[in-house]
């Protein structure tokens, strides 16, 4: 069209929302076995604050913009990447293993990429990252 100006770039990512089928179990992997700082805390909304970016869990369902649709069990459907200090992947190996967390891969590291990865699943088998850079 002439004589429109394109909008401005996109700058950051501020705001993560997982859809959830199970709200507790996935408040309590966050705070609990993760122990994210919990920003916000409502029957169907529960935030999480990490720096500049807040991490959502909400119901999986119809709401007021659309409807989310099924969940296709035994499928991802995000990949969260958390970042933390190079000696960190091991220490949170221990603490996931000692509270019972599955381990997709244990802590690798990716000389490509120059990070080191710890992989596992939350509860609903979205795929978590902790991984630091060396």
């Amino acid at each position: 069209m002439a004589g429109t100006m394109a909008p401005p770039a996109i700058e950051s990512l501020g705001h993560t929302i997982l859809l959830c089928r199970d709200l507790p179990g996935m408040r309590a992997f966050y705070q609990d076995i993760l122990g994210l700082p919990l920003a916000e805390d409502r029957e169907t909304w529960v935030s999480f604050r990490l720096g500049a970016t807040m991490l959502t869990l909400r119901p999986r369902g119809a709401w007021s913009v659309c409807d989310d649709g099924p969940w296709p069990p035994g499928s991802a459907a995000i990949q969260l990447a958390f970042q933390v200090p190079l000696a960190g992947v091991d220490a949170w190996h221990r603490l996931l293993e000692a509270r019972g967390v599955p381990i997709l891969r244990a802590p690798t590291d990716l000389p490509q990429w120059r990070h080191r990865t710890l992989f596992f699943r939350d509860p609903e088998d979205n795929i978590i990252e902790i991984y630091a850079e060396y």
